[in-house]
């Protein structure tokens, strides 16, 4: 039996004041082992992504089959307004399928997806959506330009400014966050040969990107997500899902995968260390903003475009010959070009 009027009814639900939507996938099965310092790096993400944005973000985090006292954990940041959307799955239901579940009902111009164990550092947003200004074609930017990238997925970058001088290799800006990057994932060091030079495009008002963008954490423009597939993924990590949802989708609409030329966020990987705690504690609080000023180019499909630049043209430039000529013309020395 219903009695009355549903208040709810009828009602117009407000325009949002945000134009930023931050999605974090977690998975902490346990606290202890692998997983012991995972729930604190997290926070460390959390903090950092509410200290140093400018602008009003929304926090969609998603709880992909974590144990029952880190959700809790998480019920509580909740209650701290420090996540604004959380979804609780029971079992693990793959990385990229708990980003879904937050990805095709976000609404904002700009939407980050971010692995948990990310430190975001100060003007991390402003030097993003810098470069997403500079460069209206850009589809993707990570905050975080990483070793190697430049032949990844950017052939079509590649393609337009070949004979530009706008696109060259410049010295490296930050090294030592490059090699942080790579103890993260694991290696020891990082030769000088992958942090010497990195591939670069710059605009006409002097704004330099570095070709090619991670996957821990980048931030994509809305409309490439409607190039994505309809069904959900059937890996739980790995295999080719990252590329299927996140990049090919920027290719499809002619973007371009992108990174900003300083560094301005690191990968902590699972075990806490004193230099993590210490910068956490460097960063600046910021005045937010309640809604970015984005007039940013609103991509559109490019199917022919995107098929010739990542089949044929890359089929051609990835000639041994060809591209040692490419790299010596854009200024790698023969040396170098033998590290590429």
């Amino acid at each position: 039996m219903r009695k009355g009027k549903n208040l709810s009814k009828d009602i117009l639900l407000p325009v949002s004041n945000s134009n930023h939507r931050i999605i974090i996938p977690l998975y902490i099965p346990a606290e202890d082992g692998y997983y012991k310092d995972a729930f604190t790096i997290f926070s460390y993400c959390l903090s950092s992504l509410h200290k140093t944005s400018f602008s009003n973000i929304k926090v969609s985090v998603i709880s992909n089959g974590c144990c029952h006292s880190v959700n809790n954990k998480l019920f509580q940041f909740q209650e701290e307004q420090l996540i604004d959307e959380l979804i609780i799955e029971k079992e693990n239901v793959g990385k990229i399928n708990s980003i879904l579940k937050a990805l095709r009902t976000a609404e904002e111009r700009l939407i980050t997806i971010t692995d948990a164990d990310v430190l975001f550092d100060n003007n991390w947003e402003e030097e993003v959506l810098a470069v997403f200004k500079a460069f209206p074609k850009a589809g993707a930017v990570s905050p975080v330009p990483v070793f190697r990238t430049h032949f990844r997925l950017t052939s079509n970058i590649w393609f337009n400014y070949l004979f530009s001088s706008r696109l060259k290799f410049r010295p490296v800006k930050d090294p030592e966050s490059m090699t942080l990057f790579a103890n993260s994932i694991g290696w020891p060091w990082l030769d000088i040969k992958y942090k010497d030079v990195i591939a670069t495009i710059k605009s006409k008002d002097d704004t330099v990107a570095v070709l090619g963008s991670s996957h821990f954490v980048c931030t994509y423009k809305k409309e490439v997500f409607s190039k994505m597939p309809k069904n959900n993924s059937i890996y739980k990590l790995g295999g080719d899902s990252e590329y299927l949802y996140t990049d090919l989708p920027v290719l499809k609409m002619g973007g371009y995968r992108l990174a900003t030329y300083g560094n301005y966020a690191f990968h902590l990987g699972n075990i806490l260390e004193d230099w993590m705690t210490e910068k956490l504690g460097t960063l600046k609080e910021k005045k937010i903003n309640k809604i970015i000023n984005t007039p940013l180019k609103v991509l559109k499909p490019k199917p022919l475009y995107c098929f010739f630049t990542e089949k044929i043209f890359r089929k051609i430039f990835y000639n041994r010959f060809i591209k040692n000529w490419v790299l010596r013309y854009k200024g790698l020395t023969n040396d170098q070009i033998k590290n590429f």
